[in-house]
Protein backbone atom coordinates (compact mmCIF):
# COMPACT_ATOMS: atom_id res chain seq x y z
CA UNK A 1 0.00 0.00 0.00
CA UNK A 2 1.37 3.44 -1.09
CA UNK A 3 0.73 6.75 1.14
CA UNK A 4 1.32 10.00 -0.27
CA UNK A 5 2.35 13.01 1.57
CA UNK A 6 2.42 16.42 0.27
CA UNK A 7 5.26 18.46 1.28
CA UNK A 8 4.23 22.15 2.51
CA UNK A 9 7.18 25.01 2.65
CA UNK A 10 7.18 28.27 3.10
CA UNK A 11 9.87 31.06 3.85
CA UNK A 12 11.76 32.21 7.20
CA UNK A 13 9.25 34.16 8.14
CA UNK A 14 7.30 30.93 9.65
CA UNK A 15 9.88 30.37 12.44
CA UNK A 16 10.02 34.23 13.37
CA UNK A 17 7.14 33.87 15.67
CA UNK A 18 8.76 30.25 17.36
CA UNK A 19 12.15 32.18 17.74
CA UNK A 20 10.40 35.36 19.00
CA UNK A 21 8.63 33.39 21.75
CA UNK A 22 11.53 31.20 22.88
CA UNK A 23 14.39 33.78 22.61
CA UNK A 24 12.59 37.06 22.47
CA UNK A 25 14.03 38.33 19.20
CA UNK A 26 13.30 38.72 15.30
CA UNK A 27 15.07 36.74 13.59
CA UNK A 28 13.90 37.83 9.82
CA UNK A 29 16.36 40.36 9.95
CA UNK A 30 19.28 37.76 10.89
CA UNK A 31 21.80 36.90 8.16
CA UNK A 32 22.65 33.31 8.27
CA UNK A 33 25.35 31.57 6.14
CA UNK A 34 25.04 28.04 5.10
CA UNK A 35 27.83 25.23 6.14
CA UNK A 36 27.42 23.29 3.28
CA UNK A 37 27.73 26.13 0.34
CA UNK A 38 28.26 29.07 2.25
CA UNK A 39 25.68 31.01 0.89
CA UNK A 40 25.00 34.66 3.30
CA UNK A 41 21.30 35.54 3.10
CA UNK A 42 18.45 37.10 5.90
CA UNK A 43 16.82 34.18 7.79
CA UNK A 44 13.44 35.12 6.30
CA UNK A 45 14.60 34.33 2.95
CA UNK A 46 15.56 30.25 3.98
CA UNK A 47 12.80 27.75 3.31
CA UNK A 48 11.00 25.86 5.72
CA UNK A 49 9.23 22.83 6.15
CA UNK A 50 6.90 23.03 9.15
CA UNK A 51 4.58 20.05 9.13
CA UNK A 52 6.78 18.07 11.41
CA UNK A 53 7.29 18.10 15.40
CA UNK A 54 9.33 20.98 14.69
CA UNK A 55 10.72 23.67 11.81
CA UNK A 56 13.06 23.19 10.05
CA UNK A 57 14.97 25.87 8.16
CA UNK A 58 16.98 25.19 4.42
CA UNK A 59 19.53 27.02 2.34
CA UNK A 60 18.02 29.34 -0.23
CA UNK A 61 20.27 28.13 -2.37
CA UNK A 62 21.45 24.00 -2.15
CA UNK A 63 18.93 23.13 0.01
CA UNK A 64 20.80 22.11 2.82
CA UNK A 65 19.42 22.09 6.49
CA UNK A 66 20.70 25.38 8.37
CA UNK A 67 18.87 25.30 11.29
CA UNK A 68 16.06 23.23 13.67
CA UNK A 69 13.79 24.25 16.41
CA UNK A 70 11.31 22.03 17.98
CA UNK A 71 9.51 23.57 21.03
CA UNK A 72 8.19 21.53 23.99
CA UNK A 73 5.65 22.43 26.74
CA UNK A 74 8.76 22.91 28.53
CA UNK A 75 11.71 23.87 26.32
CA UNK A 76 13.08 24.89 23.05
CA UNK A 77 15.43 22.95 21.38
CA UNK A 78 17.83 25.08 18.55
CA UNK A 79 20.13 23.26 16.07
CA UNK A 80 22.12 25.74 13.84
CA UNK A 81 24.96 22.87 13.02
CA UNK A 82 23.56 23.72 9.60
CA UNK A 83 25.01 27.22 9.88
CA UNK A 84 28.44 28.69 9.51
CA UNK A 85 27.02 32.05 11.44
CA UNK A 86 23.68 33.63 12.71
CA UNK A 87 24.66 37.74 12.63
CA UNK A 88 21.97 39.28 14.36
CA UNK A 89 21.67 43.07 14.00
CA UNK A 90 22.11 44.81 17.44
CA UNK A 91 18.78 46.88 18.67
CA UNK A 92 18.49 50.25 17.30
CA UNK A 93 20.62 49.00 14.22
CA UNK A 94 17.79 48.47 11.61
CA UNK A 95 16.13 52.13 12.82
CA UNK A 96 19.33 53.92 11.54
CA UNK A 97 19.49 52.22 8.10
CA UNK A 98 21.97 50.04 9.03
CA UNK A 99 22.00 46.83 6.18
CA UNK A 100 22.36 43.25 7.60
CA UNK A 101 23.90 42.34 4.02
Amino acid sequence: MSTSTSTSTVDGNAMAGLFAEAFGVDVTVAVITCAACGDAGRFAETTVHDRGPGAVARCRCCGAVVARLVRTPTDAWLDLRGARSLRMPLAGQLASGSTAR
